[in-house]
């Protein structure tokens, strides 16, 4: 019998998915157009695929060491289900899962229910005096309105007729100053039960210091209107700053009904407990992600970035920007020293989301982003996607709109088909919507579609600028890892716009983020706001005691013995005045004096990297404490990336020839990926083509294959 790791990513144009045997080491990798309509339906036929995938991968190798017979055998052991690997079973259940020991899934259900912002319905319960607190918000106005007359502020995540108040006050120790008002909180219940409100988020104010207002309107909740899911800050975000507490809070309550319910579906339909990603780079058990699912609305992207930091430092590059093309979009993070940037001040769609994630920023420039004119009559691309129904032109499904893709056919820049030919694309189609839109313009076809590609390449250049020169690093010192369905696509242009030093593109790169989920331990975090300038040793003992014990408790659910619990500390620190923090990792162990000159030094350290000044020995600035924080993980066996010896410098010759345009009309060879070894060079003009992604190599550009199956892509030899 096999054991078998599978990892499950559904984006807006694809779904992929990679098998791993933990036995062999053997991966396989499919993907399968996704479906919005029930993302369940392409979750479970990526995993009919790659078992199915798997089981013949098993089978021949297995035939051709002991006969076909005892192959057979060995692919139904890993439970490919009848005999053409779809699976059977009443209602859609998948069968013969019995060496499937693991499935992780990434899921776009919470981003997608934001960024489309599908959010109604929503009631909020704070402190009496406090029912503007969503109005007041912060004040603060996006960039690009150099004056705040011209901004509109957004509505609100509940408006304000649908906010309830309940009398009662703690200080910010969390003691108490006036008793929880039980007449007014089962007034507000009864008003939103009455109303049908069946979402409701609680944010009393100190909350994070003591939950006990909030716990007893909970059950308050509970007792009156039972229908109603309910979240509580303390539950969600134990950390201070009102507003970003109660919009992350009201998040949570807004996407858990959808959360729940398809994980409830999946559950059933998979027939076997699974896992989830989350946005801070660790995964946690579906039943219970589902209590917290804030936590998942960075999800697929996460597992993106940390999949492409172990092919990267595999590679021996341990800082790189990471850059995940999609259908619909682009996610962009870096990489520094091995671990993605963390955040909490991050956002989705136009809400805050005070937790712990990935900081990613993703851009509207995917392969299905659209191309149109604006009212001043200029070309634009994208924000607005195609999606994977109807999408691009070429799909030949009713889409209506120029694409990215649609470009890329019409120039010859990918092959006339996707996923190896499964999915055939009408390059006549794609040519027609070239012409029309280009005859609008008064441009050539050719200028337009190249004119298409520039603008989806400066898109991406400028969220990499945002996620790099906009947190003070130099993007020349990075190379750029690109995967994704469409990542490599505007590698080389990427290079020249940014002055990167290569782009490396793994093997497979279209299902990097699936191979990522399959690389990421258990992670659970917990924070506590503890505001003092003076953070006495029996304080941080006990707050970080309190942490380490409810992340205990989260790793013991999840099935981690204590001997394998790991605790990761971190505290957010500022100068005496500052508005915001600094985060710096804390020193395991008993605190003690030089645990905290420990703490101190890196702050400070950390403070002058990032700002380019501290005030380590001037003491006018003292040092306050902020939040306590701890990641409780549990760490899991990391599939390895295989290592193959150098060969010949050469390619074999190319497998056909095709016209591509760069700066004309020319056929150019194309390369099989699958026969390119180690220490091979292509040279541009060239298009390297492989089962889930393309890369077009321009004139004057090479690509190298490393070691470890990887692309090299560099500007000149």
């Amino acid at each position: 019998m096999r054991s078998v790791r599978i990892g499950v990513d559904t984006g807006g144009t694809f779904t992929d998915v990679v098998a791993v045997d933990e036995r062999t080491g053997e991966i396989t990798t499919v993907k399968t157009p996704s479906t919005p309509a029930d993302p369940a339906d392409g979750f479970m036929e990526g995993v009919r695929k790659v078992l199915a995938a798997a089981g013949a991968k098993a089978g021949a190798k297995a035939g051709a060491e002991t006969g076909a017979e005892t192959g057979a055998e060995v692919g139904a052991a890993i439970g490919t289900g009848n005999e053409d690997g779809a699976g059977s079973g009443a209602e859609g259940r998948a069968d013969g899962l019995e060496g499937v020991t693991a499935v992780v899934h990434g899921t776009t259900v919470a981003t997608n229910q934001l960024l489309e912002d599908r959010v109604s319905g929503l009631g909020f319960v704070t402190t009496e005096g406090f029912e503007f607190i969503l109005e007041i918000a912060r004040q603060s106005v996006p960039d690009g309105y150099g004056n705040s007359y011209f901004w509109v502020k957004p509505p609100r995540i509940v408006p304000v007729h649908r906010v309830r108040t309940v009398g009662g006050r703690l200080d910010h120790t969390g003691a108490e100053v006036r008793p929880f008002d039980v007449e007014q909180a089962v007034a507000a219940a009864r008003w939103f039960r009455e109303r049908g409100i069946t979402a409701i988020g609680v944010c009393f104010l100190h909350s994070y210091a003591n939950p006990a207002h909030e716990l007893r309107m909970r059950e308050v909740l509970e007792r009156e209107h039972p229908e109603a899911v309910v979240s509580i800050s303390s539950d969600v975000l134990r950390e201070y700053r009102e507003y970003e507490r109660s919009v992350t809070t009201l998040v949570d309550a807004a996407v858990k009904p959808t959360v729940r319910r398809y994980i409830a579906g999946l559950a059933d339909r998979l027939g076997m407990p699974f896992s989830v990603m989350k946005s801070n780079g660790g995964v946690l058990s579906a039943a219970e992600v589902v209590h917290r699912p804030v936590t998942t609305v960075l999800s697929g992207p996460a597992a993106g970035a940390l999949g492409a930091a172990l092919i990267a430092s595999t590679a021996g590059h341990a800082s790189v920007i990471t850059l995940d093309g999609g259908g619909t979009s682009t996610d962009v993070a870096v990489v520094v020293d091995g671990e993605p940037s963390l955040t909490t001040e991050g956002s989705v769609g136009r809400y805050p989301c005070k937790i712990p994630m990935i900081d990613i920023v993703t851009v509207g420039a995917g392969g299905g982003s659209v191309a149109w004119i604006s009212p001043e009559g200029t070309l634009k691309a994208g924000p607005r996607s195609a999606g994977a129904d109807p999408g691009p032109l070429c799909y030949g499904r009713g889409g209506t709109d120029v694409t990215v893709t649609d470009a890329h056919v019409f120039l010859g820049r990918v092959p006339p088909y996707l996923l190896g030919g499964e999915i055939p694309l009408d390059a006549d189609a794609a040519r027609r919507g070239v012409e029309e839109l280009a005859g609008k313009l008064g441009l050539s076809a050719e200028r337009t579609a190249v004119g298409i590609l520039e603008i989806s390449a400066f898109n991406q250049a400028n969220a990499i600028r945002r996620i790099t020169v906009g947190r003070g690093l130099d993007v020349r010192d990075f190379p750029m890892v690109a995967f994704g369905g469409s990542g490599p696509l505007l590698a080389c242009r990427l290079i020249d716009i940014l002055g990167l030093p290569s782009v490396l593109v793994p093997p497979d790169p279209g299902n990097v983020s699936a191979f990522g989920l399959l690389t990421v331990d258990v992670k659970d975090d917990h924070v506590r706001t503890f505001v003092t300038r003076d953070l006495s040793l029996a304080d941080a003992a006990d707050v970080f005691g309190e942490l380490e014990g409810r992340a205990a408790e989260a790793l013991t659910r999840e099935g981690f013995p204590a001997d394998r619990h790991v605790y990761a500390r971190s505290a957010d620190l500022r100068y005496y005045g500052q508005a915001y923090e600094v985060r710096v990792p804390v020193p395991a162990g008993p605190p003690d004096e030089a645990w905290r000159a420990e703490v101190l030094d890196r702050f400070h350290e950390a403070h002058r990297r990032l700002y380019g000044y501290g005030y380590r020995d001037d003491p006018r600035h003292g040092v306050e404490w902020v939040n306590l924080r701890v990641s409780g993980i549990g760490p899991i066996t990391r599939p390895a990336v295989r290592r193959r010896p150098y060969g010949a410098a050469e390619p074999p010759p190319p497998a056909a020839v095709r016209e591509v345009f760069h700066d004309g009309w020319a056929r150019v060879p194309i390369h099989r990926r699958a026969a390119l070894a180690p220490g091979m060079t292509v040279r541009g003009p060239a298009v390297i083509e492989e089962y889930g992604s393309t890369l077009p190599l321009h004139p004057g550009f090479t690509a190298r294959m490393d070691e470890y199956g990887n692309l090299e892509v560099r500007r000149g030899p």
